[in-house]
C-alpha cells in the first residue's frame, strides 16, 4: 500500500534526527580517540624502560628459580582467557570480534584436555560469556572509556595471584590492537607465564630498533643493591601491570575507533535513506497532483458534455 505524503514526510523526520544523534556521537568519539591516541604515545616511553630495567636485571640475575611468575607450571590443566573489550555498544563487531575469539581459543584448548577460565574485562564480554553459560571467574567493568593504570594493576595482580596460587597454568590475552581510527587487529598474547627468555627477546628486540638513535648501542654496567634478584622481583610486577594497561589504552582506542567509523556509517546511511524518501515523497506527490489534474479535466468535459 503506497505511503502519504504525510507519511513519508514523518519517516523523513524520524531519519533526520536519528542522523543528529549519529553525528554527534561520531564526533564525540573521535574527541576520545584523539585522547587515547595521546596516551598511547604517552606510556610507550615507559614502557620501553621498564622492558628494558627488567631486560637488564634478569640478566644480571641468571636463572631465578624463586620467582614463581617466571616459571613455567609442571602440567597445563587451566588456562586463564581474558578477554578485554568494551562496556557499551554501537561500535560495530569490535565486541563480539573479541568475545568469539576467546571462545573459539577456550574451546580449543578444552578439546585438547585443558580447562579454560575466562576473565572478562568489560561488560559486553562479561553478558556475552554469561549468555553462553561461560561464567567468568572475574569481571572488571566500569572503566574501558578511559582506564587508568590503578585499574591495570588491579587486573595484573588478581591474575598474578591466580597464576602464582595454581588457579590457572598460563594466562592468554585477547584485545584489539589500534593500528588506525578504521584498522584495529585482534591480538592473541600469552602474558603469564612471563618467562625470562620472553622479557629478554622483547626488550633486545627494544634495544636493536632503538640502536641507532643512541650511537653505538653499548649496554651501560649498572650496579643492583640489594642485588639483581630483588630488583627483578620488584620489577615482574611493573612489567605485568604496563602488558595489561597497555592493552587496556589500546583496546580503548580501537573501540573509539570503532564506534566513530560505525556513527559515520549510520549517519551516510541515515543521508542515504533520507534521498531514497524524499524521491518517494516527491513522486508521491507527483502522483497526487497529476490525479487532481485528471478529476479537473473529467470535470470540465463532464461540464461541456
Amino acid at each position: 500500500m503506497p505511503q502519504s505524503q504525510r507519511d513519508v514526510r514523518n519517516r523523513i523526520g524520524a531519519v533526520k534526527n536519528i542522523q543528529k544523534i549519529t553525528r554527534a556521537m561520531e564526533m564525540v568519539a573521535a574527541a576520545r580517540l584523539r585522547r587515547a591516541e595521546q596516551r598511547i604515545e604517552a606510556l610507550r616511553p615507559y614502557a620501553d624502560a621498564i622492558r628494558r630495567m627488567t631486560r637488564q636485571a634478569a640478566e644480571a640475575a641468571g636463572n631465578v628459580p624463586r620467582l614463581p611468575i617466571l616459571q613455567e607450571h609442571d602440567q597445563m590443566e587451566r588456562v586463564g582467557l581474558l578477554l578485554v573489550a568494551g562496556d557499551r555498544g554501537l561500535a560495530g563487531a569490535f565486541n563480539s570480534n573479541i568475545v568469539r575469539a576467546g571462545v573459539a581459543a577456550g574451546r580449543q584448548h578444552d578439546a585438547e584436555g585443558r580447562t579454560p577460565v575466562y576473565f572478562a574485562s568489560g561488560r559486553r564480554p562479561a553478558t556475552s560469556l554469561t549468555f553462553r553459560g561461560l561464567e567468568p571467574a572475574e569481571n572488571f567493568t566500569g572503566f574501558t572509556d578511559r582506564p587508568a593504570y590503578a585499574d591495570a594493576r588491579r587486573i595484573a595482580e588478581r591474575l598474578m595471584a591466580a597464576y602464582i596460587d595454581d588457579e590457572i597454568d598460563k594466562l592468554e590475552i585477547f584485545y584489539n590492537g589500534y593500528i588506525s581510527p578504521v584498522t584495529q587487529v585482534l591480538r592473541r598474547e600469552t602474558l603469564l607465564p612471563l618467562q625470562q627468555a620472553t622479557v629478554l627477546e622483547e626488550s633486545d628486540k627494544d634495544e636493536e630498533e632503538g640502536r641507532d638513535d643512541r650511537g653505538s648501542g653499548h649496554r651501560p654496567e649498572v650496579e643492583y643493591e640489594p642485588d639483581p634478584e630483588d630488583i627483578l622481583r620488584r620489577l615482574v610486577p611493573d612489567y605485568v601491570e604496563i602488558s595489561v594497561f597497555r592493552a587496556l589504552l589500546e583496546s580503548t582506542a580501537s573501540e573509539h575507533g570503532a564506534r566513530m567509523t560505525a556513527m559515520r556509517n549510520a549517519s551516510d546511511n541515515a543521508g542515504e535513506l533520507i534521498q531514497t524518501l524524499t524521491l518517494e515523497m516527491n513522486r508521491a506527490r507527483q502522483a497526487e497532483i497529476t490525479q487532481e489534474i485528471l478529476e479537473v479535466v473529467a470535470g470540465a468535459e463532464g461540464l461541456s458534455g
